[in-house]
């Protein structure tokens, strides 16, 4: 069946004008145009759509059936050509984020793209390093918010901020450290103090690397599948664990008895970066969303500093 989305714009206009030359009046083409572009279609559609009366017509079953699928058709035509006529193309979103980030950059992230953009449409997917740049391949999802370097061919990626680490324990634990804050490093702690999240977290990598340690290091605990369960576990006493500053405030607030102390300089850190596919058409948005993500990271981020 190849009819044309002319000729159901033509069989909308006689449905609602009732007169073939009214309605050829309101789509600007001749009468027997129409005719001839409504003739084609009833033939497509394997028999009448209207009966034809001197002054009037009137839609058969086959046309009121045909007439509301028209509709819905011409309505998504329209869609689309609204969408074409966008600067950016872009009207959705699907963003992905690790879970060490989305729950203390979503809220702000998602109150600023609304007050942006309220018929921006914006999917969120919350999950680990490598399932997020599969999704980003395979164009489940537009753009992913990621600790860098992102490896892999064809992605582009574009730094936000730094992210540095706390070292984050009960006060009890803090102050039994053989080094003070002023000289402690990373590489400092053992790995029996050592509490991370479970294998699978870039950020558990980020931290093996930072405390000098890694997979076979006897005694470190890779158990916990969140910050907030991690955070619990070591505001308890059963160990010592890298906190980012994105979740230092909201974990403090949420854990009682959860301490934070810094180290010293250069702090360990992570690069909170944007993600894209390399063929993706960026056309302005992707900046703008790297740019508001920037700006609600480093909002936390410098509060935390302040604070800690």
């Amino acid at each position: 069946m190849r009819f044309t989305l002319r000729q159901l714009e033509y069989f909308r206009a006689l449905a609602e004008q009732r007169n073939f030359g009214r309605a050829a009046t309101v789509c600007h083409v001749s009468q027997p145009a129409l005719s001839v572009q409504i003739r084609s279609l009833e033939e497509l559609m394997g028999g009448p759509l209207v009966e034809r009366h001197a002054r009037d017509v009137v839609l058969t079953p086959l046309g009121r059936d045909a007439l509301g699928l028209a509709q819905d058709v011409l309505a998504t035509a329209e869609r689309l050509e609204r969408l074409s006529q966008d600067k950016t193309g872009q009207r959705s979103l699907s963003l992905g984020l690790i879970p060490t980030m989305a729950p203390y950059l979503l809220p702000g992230v998602l109150a600023a793209l609304r007050a942006g953009d309220l018929s921006l449409k914006v999917q969120v997917r919350e999950a680990r390093t490598e399932p997020l740049l599969d999704a980003l391949r395979l164009g489940e999802i537009d753009a992913a918010v990621l600790a860098l370097p992102a490896a892999g061919d064809g992605l582009f990626s574009s730094p936000l901020f730094q992210d540095r680490f706390l070292l984050a324990g009960s006060a009890t634990r803090l102050d039994r450290l053989s080094h003070g804050p002023e000289t402690l490093r990373p590489t400092d702690l053992k790995a029996a103090q050592l509490m991370l999240l479970e294998d699978g977290h870039c950020l558990t990598d980020q931290a093996l690397e930072v405390c000098g340690q890694d997979r076979t290091g006897a005694g470190i605990n890779m158990g916990a599948s969140s910050l907030g369960t991690l955070s619990r576990l070591v505001a308890e006493g059963f160990g010592l664990t890298l906190m980012p500053e994105l979740a230092a405030q909201s974990e403090c607030a949420a854990v009682q008895g959860l301490k934070l102390i810094r180290f010293p300089d250069p702090e360990p850190a992570r690069t909170v970066g944007l993600v894209r596919r390399d063929t993706t058409r960026a056309e302005g948005w992707f900046d703008d969303l790297g740019d508001l993500i920037r700006q609600v990271g480093q909002d936390i981020v410098s509060s935390c500093r302040t604070d800690h």
